[in-house]
């Protein structure tokens, strides 16, 4: 804004009289910061997608952070969170003149940023030290305020640190993997530092992803240190308060580190945690001992963490299967993990226009952030018309925003002002227009609707049913593969028959993302199933009344409701990738072709598309009402926190009374755990005895429990589809057993069997560890079979 407008709005009484009414307001809001209430909550994430013009994020990953602090702030829940501070963050993204990504980096000027440093009484800059290789990392501390929760960032560049250490916080996960083990104690160690420092102390530690899994080492580390625990005990406090949710659908995702590197970081942890560096190195490992298993940095989160959760159902699935080794003796369907779907941000993400209209029918409450899911409904009571012409709003800006864009060359990429010219006269607000923009990675398979460019030819430029297409995104600087897809989706666009209607736009942003979401008609989505862990493009979009066509992966298996968007099959048809991408495209163009384009030019004599904006209101409705950071805090209050902070209340009362009283007996039982067996099982004769459905059968089961007592020991009969695939099993039902009586070490257990059901099944006698104040049967996973 230029000085001369500043002084004329410095004297506009409207303009002041506004500003002092959103300031009011703000005031308000940040009043209710005291009477905060429910577990205090630290989060800690590798980045945090606020706004643009605050370049710590790259993605998802981030984005999702950055709403989630949003929602605590107006939830006022009292969270803090711990992040770095990148003095170049993610890379801005150019095309060459052949369609090739080229990644630039610019520093971010911190005195300029919506940032501030952290002092202490004295006035000094507070900062945290970690000891690295033959000297010691200085970090400072800064402080963003997202509202009402504060983010505390930490920063390695500045010259107390030699020049390879400055460079730790450079990039976000910029450098190599030995750069990488760096920022991630710096996050997890110093993180921890820095919220002692600033004496903050809270009950529920969140781990988003295993990148902050350090945070349990120092928390022990503390708690050995500062109040005389031993490691087991101190592990059973922090246990008790921590919370791991991965994002990642692959295994090959995870951080995982050789143990000569975690060596020559770490090699004083073990005595600093009094513990052998085998008990410190196979906290990261599923196969105890193996020297060449790297050190993964999801196995230390699980092990360090009471609760497990993915990020939508179809995910925390996907999780069991890949943690699931990490507890042989049970099976996928029995494991503890469990799931939140991830929600957006409804004020950061949904447009004003919306926003007002959605508050004018929806209630008092909405206008206050109180999105109950029922009040959505409502937007069935606004009339087509008003809600159409929200919508041609939205579009029309984008349209503009395109246009401006497409006549920048510093913003946008062709060959030619006669192609540019071209492009301008080929947009066109009145065409159904659709949307694709994220990360470009392989599995999200973004070069699939150009697997038939004939038949994409007919889609765009059919005479009565135009379409055209807006893509935008990153591409990983190391994923090759990556920027392969955004150089093919540039060649076909500068095709003359797609010109102007197949459009890339560079350097995606927050600011690019919420315009897109806001302003196409359909939202597209074509990942490889199930490697979609969540995604939230698309949340944002169906709150905006943009219809989604995706594949059910991720929140679309939990959100797609027929009559609000339209879906590829959750099942695989063929085996063979490239078969099954073919016969995707084929779904793709026939929906395109024979319900997408119809429904939207299906219009009355106003122009009015009412079949179509009927499809949005069930979006809207039944969809978007239940993807919000709203509903998504909410769960992780009632599922995870509340039930964390109570256990942990319990676990250090009474002088950790609890912790060391669980310590001892798993020491006890471990200790003894080598000599335990199943001595004999007596059951009905099945070779001879017909088995009858709502007969009675007697089972039962002699354990020599040497050094145990009766009630230490669990017993339990499975019955299941099979046992002979540990990944496939479908556990039918589970009997436990009863304590009958004891001979000497041999305990009798037994159990009356009544069979509810018909079938083929395959039984067995699994033996566990017993004790009523363990939180969950993983919490300590021996398991002896008969």
């Amino acid at each position: 804004m230029k000085y001369p407008r500043l002084l004329a709005l410095e004297k506009d009484e409207i303009f002041l009289g506004k500003m002092d009414a959103v300031h009011a307001q703000f005031k308000d809001y940040m009043k209710e910061k005291s009477h905060a209430k429910g577990p205090r909550i630290a989060y800690f994430s590798m980045e945090y997608g606020l706004h643009s013009s605050l370049k710590i994020y790259s993605g998802g990953l981030g984005i999702l952070a950055g709403d989630y602090l949003k929602e605590a702030s107006d939830k006022n829940v009292p969270m803090v969170a711990v992040g770095l501070l990148y003095r170049y963050g993610y890379f801005t993204q150019k095309l060459s003149a052949s369609g090739e990504q080229e990644v630039s980096y610019e520093a971010q000027n911190f005195a300029k940023l919506p940032i501030s440093p952290v002092r202490d009484a004295q006035g000094n800059w507070q900062s945290i030290q970690i000891a690295f290789p033959g000297r010691v990392v200085t970090a400072r501390i800064w402080r963003c305020d997202v509202g009402r929760t504060e983010l505390y960032l930490l920063d390695t560049d500045h010259d107390l640190n030699q020049n390879e250490d400055r460079s730790i916080t450079y990039h976000l996960y910029g450098g190599d993997w030995e750069n990488r083990l760096k920022q991630e104690m710096l996050l997890g160690i110093g993180g921890i530092r820095a919220l002692n420092a600033m004496g903050i102390r809270q009950d529920v530690y969140h781990c988003n992803e295993g990148h902050a899994a350090f945070t349990g080492i120092e928390r022990i580390r503390n708690l050995i240190h500062n109040d005389k625990l031993s490691f087991s005990e101190a592990l059973e406090v922090v246990r008790s308060s921590s919370l791991f949710t991965t994002h990642t659908p692959v295994p090959a995702g995870h951080d995982a580190f050789p143990e000569s590197m975690i060596r020559q970081y770490m090699s004083h942890y073990p005595d600093r945690l009094e513990i052998t560096w085998d008990q410190f190195i196979n906290l990261g490992k599923t196969n105890p001992n193996d020297p060449n298993e790297k050190f993964s940095m999801s196995f230390l989160a699980c092990n360090l963490s009471q609760e497990v959760n993915g990020v939508s159902w179809l995910h925390g699935e996907v999780s069991k299967e890949i943690l699931g080794g990490m507890w042989p003796g049970y099976f996928k369907d029995e494991l503890h993990i469990g799931y939140v779907t991830n929600g957006v941000h409804f004020p950061t993400w949904c447009a004003a226009n919306l926003k007002r209209l959605y508050a004018k029918y929806f209630g008092e409450g909405f206008r206050n952030k109180d999105y109950r899911i029922a009040a959505w409904q409502k937007v069935h009571d606004i009339t087509d018309r008003e809600l159409w012409d929200a919508r041609l709003v939205l579009k029309n800006k984008l349209i503009d925003h395109i246009r401006k864009r497409v006549s920048d060359p510093k913003q946008f990429r062709f060959d030619s002002p006669r192609q540019m010219i071209r492009i301008q006269e080929s947009l066109r607000p009145d065409v159904l227009t659709i949307g694709f923009a994220r990360r470009f990675a392989t599995y999200k398979r973004a070069n699939l609707l150009f697997t038939n460019l004939d038949r994409l030819d007919s889609i765009v430029n059919n005479p009565e049913r135009p379409v055209q297409f807006i893509f935008a995104g990153k591409a990983h600087p190391n994923d090759k593969p990556g920027q392969d897809l955004i150089k093919r989706i540039v060649e076909v666009a500068a095709m003359p028959q797609f010109t102007g209607k197949i459009i890339f736009l560079q350097n995606y942003d927050m600011e690019l993302a919420r315009r897109m979401v806001q302003g196409v008609d359909v939202w597209l989505n074509t990942p490889t199933r199930p490697l979609e862990a969540s995604g939230t493009s698309g949340e944002k979009a169906v709150m905006n009344g943009v219809l989604q066509f995706s594949v059910l992966d991720g929140w679309w298996v939990e959100g797609y409701k027929k009559g609000g968007g339209w879906m590829l099959p959750m099942e695989r048809t063929f085996e063979n990738q490239d078969f099954q991408n073919e016969m995707d495209a084929e779904l793709i163009y026939n929906t395109i072709e024979e319900e997408i384009a119809p429904l939207y030019y299906r219009r009355d004599e106003n122009n009015v598309p009412h079949d179509w904006v009927e499809s949005i209101k069930v979006c809207v409705a039944d969809i978007a009402a239940n993807f919000t950071t709203n509903r998504m805090l909410n769960d992780y209050e009632e599922r995870f926190y509340r039930k964390l902070h109570e256990r942990h209340e319990r676990m250090v009362a009474e002088d950790f009374r609890m912790a060391r009283e669980i310590a001892a007996w798993k020491r006890r039982v471990s200790s003894a755990w080598d000599k335990v067996h199943v001595v004999n099982t007596e059951q009905f004769n099945m070779d001879k005895e017909a088995i009858l459905i709502g007969h009675g059968y007697d089972v039962e089961v002699v354990v020599d429990i040497d050094g145990l007592r009766p009630e230490d020991i669990g017993v339990e009969m499975i019955l299941a589809d099979q046992i002979t695939d540990n990944k496939n099993v479908r556990v039918i039902a589970k009997r436990e057993l009863t304590f009958v009586r004891q001979d000497g070490s041999r305990a009798f257990y037994s159990v009356r069997s009544t069979p509810e059901s018909t079938g083929s099944f395959d039984m067995a006698i699994r033996v566990f560890p017993k004790n009523d104040k363990l939180p969950h049967r993983m919490d300590f996973a021996l398991v002896k079979w008969a």
